[in-house]
Formats: C-alpha cells, structure tokens, sequence
C-alpha cells in the first residue's frame, strides 16, 4: 500500500496514530459537515430520505476510565463486556450525514431529536416539504418521536412496535418483491388507513421471514413437548412428582418459560379419583391463526403507494450493511482504548474510512458495477506488487518492482475508477 501512494507507512508508529486521532476528534463536526458537502457535489447527492438507526462496539476490557463505557444490550451478544453506543445517520445513497457516540446503555429513543435536528433548514410548516423523510427502526419509532417529528414538519416511514401484526380481512395485499429469477412473489404488502394516528399502516407479508419464524416456532414446539413428555413420564417414576398441585406448577412454570408457544396447547392433567395424585399429562396442540412473516409500517405519508413505501423502508438494510461493513472490514470493534478521546477517535477513523470506502462503492454503481466491499477487495488482492532480479553480463544485478498484469475483472474495476491498470512506479535499482 506504502508504495502505491508513495509514503513509507513504516515511519507512522501507534504514538502518531493517536496524536492524528485527537486532532481528527476535535474537528469531527467540521470534517463531516466537509464530508457531506464536498460528496453531494461529487455525486449529486438528495436528502428527501435520512436512514438513522444505532449500533454499538464492546470493549477488550473494563473501559472504567471512559465514562461512555456502561454494560447494556449488546447487538452482537457481547452484554458481558462494557459498550458504547454509535448513532448514525445515512443518506439515502448510503453516505453518512451525521454521528455521534453515546453512553453504552443510552436509550434508543432519547437520540433522534439530538441526531435529526438541524439536518434541513426551516421550520416553516409552508417549507415542510424540503424536510427529509426519517426512515427508523421500532426501537426508536416512538410515539414521543413520532409527535416530535410531526411537530417539525418531518415525513417519516418507520416499524410499528406492535408486537402481533395481524394483517385486516379488508386490506389487499399486492406483490411488492419477486424472485428475479423465477418470478415468485416473496413479499406482499397492503395499505390501511388509521384513523386514531391519521396515519397509514402497511401491513406486510414476507416469504423468507415466515420460513424463519415457523422455523423457529417449531424447534420452541420441540423442546416445550419434550417436558411435557418428561413431566408425564416422571408420574411413573418412583420418585417423581405426582401431587396434583405440585404437578399443576411444574406444568405452570413450563407454559412460563416457553410463554412464546404454550398458548398453542390444550393441557389436561389427569387425576386419580381415590388417591387425588396426577395419572397422566396430555396435550393437543391449537392451530395458530396469526400468520407467520407479518410486520407493520406506519407513515404520515398518504400518497404513495405500497410498493413505494415499502422500497423506501427497505433502505434500512444500508445503514445495517454500513454497520456490518465497519465491524468486520474497518475495524471499528473491538476497542482497546481506555481514555474516552481514543475510544472516539477510534470510531470516527473507522467512519472516515467508510466515507472513503462508499465513495469507491459509489463511483462503481455508476459504472453498473454492484459489488459488496469485500467482493471489491477480493478481486483486487490477488494483483500485486512484484519483484523481478536478473543478473547483467557485467555481474551486476538488477532488480525490477512493478505491478503484476491485472486481469480482465480487475481491469474492469480500475476502469470503472478511472485509476491505471498497473498501479505503483515502476522502480528499477542496479547493485
């Protein structure tokens, strides 16, 4: 990499690297607002849609000389380490907006007005419509946000935090999503109006997330069957629990802790007339009438259609994909540092990177090119910096650096970049 653009990374020692990130840190609303102008210029860039949701990174060790640093729910099953949150806002293309770094246990919902504020000028309700619609997950839909961002003029498509989503007899579902190959419908949506929030509710239906769920359910109707089976057998056993009461509990502390399914099942617990002791557990189990792969939007907007709100919802999966990305591919997890301006220079080099890394992504979009980060650094690493030595007449030595000959799906990257097929100055030395 050091020759590629010509600097010797060996003169950069982690001293350096933590110096660089404390100026970085204290210019950090300046870079970004930079960032933001200077790529809606490159690429012409909209903000008729903001993507915010947030993640968090965990620490290798106690972070107790950051005061961000506070055990919470981890979204990557890390709860035993302490974290710190990241909130951040996209564009619709994908570029970041805005960030900000929370308490690892903050509220999801206590940070929208803090990270959505300011991001488009008036609050004129006759300039509403240069306001961005906010597209958010439930965890922060809530109904103080929504107010909130009703009361300044914002347009919003966010998931409903109803827990059973039950799609109406009257509402008509309509393919939103087909398999490209096939043709096969793999998500349905349909519109009904909601008079107690005057909003619109899209009830949707998808195919992959019914599979998942039904999966899921049956491996919870597995194990909740198998203690049943356990509980009837232990009626024959010599020690086992046969008191009516106790078995009642046994039976009750069951339906508790698989609450998930155990409505599904019809329970008779069976009892001997003379002696008042349980004989026999059997059970039958209900069909379900909720619907499997159902979730709800809400949206204050009236005028578009289902397949069009359920397309803008979906642009979530790029701020999850910008998560992702930074996690595994920039380093943004886990932290080492202990002092709290390291620990967000850290995470704000990381977002850095992404606005470099999107840029590339971007610019390959536009040349038809749709290639995750990793399909890009996959193709691209076996090109490569070579050494070439031959021995002249005189005895001495020659020794030629220079790209390898890059092949045809790596020419086209270049190409699409508008970068040279044989990256690097070619270097020659004579010994």
């Amino acid at each position: 990499m050091g020759e590629l653009i010509d600097f010797d990374f060996s003169l950069v020692t982690l001293d350096r690297l933590y110096k660089a990130s404390d100026h970085l840190l204290k210019h950090k609303e300046k870079i970004e607002d930079h960032l933001r102008k200077v790529e809606t210029g490159i690429f012409d860039l909209e903000e008729k849609i903001i993507l915010y949701d947030l993640t968090n990174t965990f620490f290798e060790g106690t972070g107790k000389y950051n005061p961000k640093a506070k055990y919470g729910r981890s979204k990557e099953k890390r709860s035993d380490c302490p974290l710190v949150t990241l909130g951040l806002v996209l564009d619709m293309q994908g570029f970041p907006k805005r960030s900000r770094i929370f308490d690892g246990n903050v509220s999801e919902p206590s940070t929208l007005e803090t990270m959505i504020n300011g991001l488009s000028d008036g609050d004129n309700p006759q300039q509403s419509l240069l306001r961005p619609t906010i597209v958010m997950d439930a965890g922060i839909a809530s109904e103080d946000n929504i107010k909130w961002l009703r009361d300044h003029n914002y347009r919003y498509i966010v998931v409903s935090r109803r827990k059973k989503a039950e799609i109406p007899d009257d509402v008509k579902m309509v393919p939103v999503k087909r398999d490209d190959k096939t043709k096969a419908v793999l998500v349905q949506a349909g519109l009904a109006y909601n008079k107690e929030t005057d909003e619109m509710d899209i009830y949707c239906h998808s195919v992959d997330k019914e599979k998942k769920e039904e999966s899921i359910k049956s491996q919870f109707q597995e194990r909740f069957e198998a203690e049943l089976l356990k509980a009837d057998k232990a009626l024959n056993l010599k020690n086992g629990t046969k008191r009516y009461d106790k078995v009642i509990e046994r039976i009750g502390r069951l339906k508790e802790k698989f609450k998930r399914i155990s409505h599904l099942y019809t329970i008779t617990i069976h009892k001997d007339a003379d002696s008042g002791k349980a004989t026999k557990i059997t059970w039958v189990r209900k069909k379900d009438k909720k619907v499997s792969g159902v979730y709800c939007l809400r949206t204050c907007q009236q005028n578009l259609n289902e397949k069009e709100i359920w397309d803008i919802y979906t642009m979530l999966t790029d701020i999850e994909d910008a998560f992702r990305c930074m996690k595994s591919e920039l380093g943004l997890r886990p932290n080492y540092h202990h002092i709290e301006r390291r620990c967000d220079g850290h995470i704000f080099i990381t977002l850095v990177a992404y606005h470099i890394m999107q840029t590339i992504r971007t610019k390959l979009r536009e040349k038809g090119i749709h290639f995750c980060w990793e399909t890009v650094r996959v193709r691209l690493s076996s090109h490569m910096r070579i050494s070439t030595t031959l021995k002249r007449e005189d005895g001495k030595v020659v020794h030629i650096r220079k790209s390898s000959r890059a092949e045809s799906n790596q020419k086209e990257i270049y190409d699409a970049l508008d970068l040279s097929h044989e990256p690097g100055k070619i270097m020659k030395a004579i010994i």
